[in-house]
């Protein structure tokens, strides 16, 4: 969901910084969220907090800047569909934060230009680029670099890595296979809708996702020390923000559909989560990560 500037046309500097100020919060948010998960926040919890208070703010945004909220046929059957898509990947990308680096967990989940490209072929017949082919190679090899696939770095061994980061590699290819068709399914379908409302109507029904998540597990795991009620607090006001700025603010600055610039997000977030957290993962793995974002930053960056 990030932001390029149209083709042949630089961004300005001010553009440029707020999306590095996007892919800060939205690093942090994860970071956070961390935090939160280890003081008995769950993630349903976590979504549901996050997801229900953006909508609101945006709902206000739409309010005060009288947007007209009109809906075809068409976006009535997809944006529901969209914004289910995006409670499971909320859903699955911070299970996957919950039990691994949070670093490596967005490593993971920076292969949904793959995942793009297999739904858009199998559902829109759309065959991949030639960028995304050369790309697809070297981001699965930076990935396995990073997880440390062999247990090497570790001294675990194979089994015995997967063993402890296997749970948490599931879900967040999962949440990159699930944004992954949502992206898809909105460049054909509802492209056309204003993206506040798009975000508006996507954050509603993802908190209504996580919520029937919530009353499955018998209702909300709030937070029990008050670092717990801070990272709660932190992760909803930071991807709120994230969001609010990405929809009204960078429209006005000439940055339009994707970015690649945002995708420097598990750089900040390894950075934070070292701080933080104190999550250290070894120079290989750091190079690995390096590998993937630089592949995905360029596949953004690329001339269209």
């Amino acid at each position: 969901m990030a932001a390029v500037a149209p083709a042949g046309k630089a961004i300005s500097g001010t553009a440029f910084a707020t999306l590095l100020l996007i892919a800060l919060m939205m690093g942090a948010n994860h970071v956070a969220a961390r935090i939160a998960f280890n003081n008995g926040v769950d993630v349903a919890t976590a979504v549901v907090f996050r997801s229900v208070i953006t909508a609101l703010v945006i709902v206000v945004i739409l309010a005060l800047q009288r947007v007209p909220v009109r809906f075809s046929p068409r976006h009535q059957r997809m944006l529901p569909l969209i914004g289910l898509l995006i409670g499971v990947q909320s859903l699955c990308l911070y299970s996957a934060v919950a039990r691994l680096p949070v670093a490596l967990a967005l490593l993971a989940f920076n292969t949904y230009p793959i995942w793009t490209a297999l739904w858009a072929r199998v559902i829109y017949r759309q065959a991949p680029e030639r960028a995304l082919l050369i790309a697809m190679p070297v981001i699965l090899a930076g990935l396995a670099l990073a997880l440390d696939v062999f247990g090497a770095a570790s001294g675990l061994g194979a089994s015995g890595q997967w063993a402890r980061m296997g749970a948490g590699v599931g879900f967040a290819l999962a949440a990159a296979g699930t944004f992954g068709l949502a992206l898809v399914i909105t460049q054909h379908e509802a492209a056309d809708v204003d993206g506040r409302v798009r975000t508006a109507t996507t954050m509603t029904m993802a908190g209504l996702v996580a919520l029937g998540m919530v009353a499955t597990q018998g209702g909300f795991h709030l937070p029990q020390a008050a670092a717990g009620w801070s990272g709660l607090a932190a992760l909803t006001f930071l991807y709120g923000t994230a969001f609010t700025i990405m929809f009204t603010v960078l429209p006005k600055l000439g940055v339009v559909g994707n970015s690649a610039i945002m995708n420097v997000e598990p750089v900040f977030a390894l950075v934070l989560a070292w701080l933080i957290l104190g999550q250290v993962i070894a120079p290989v793995q750091v190079a690995g990560a390096l590998v993937v974002v630089g592949a995905v930053v360029g596949l953004g960056l690329r001339r269209r």
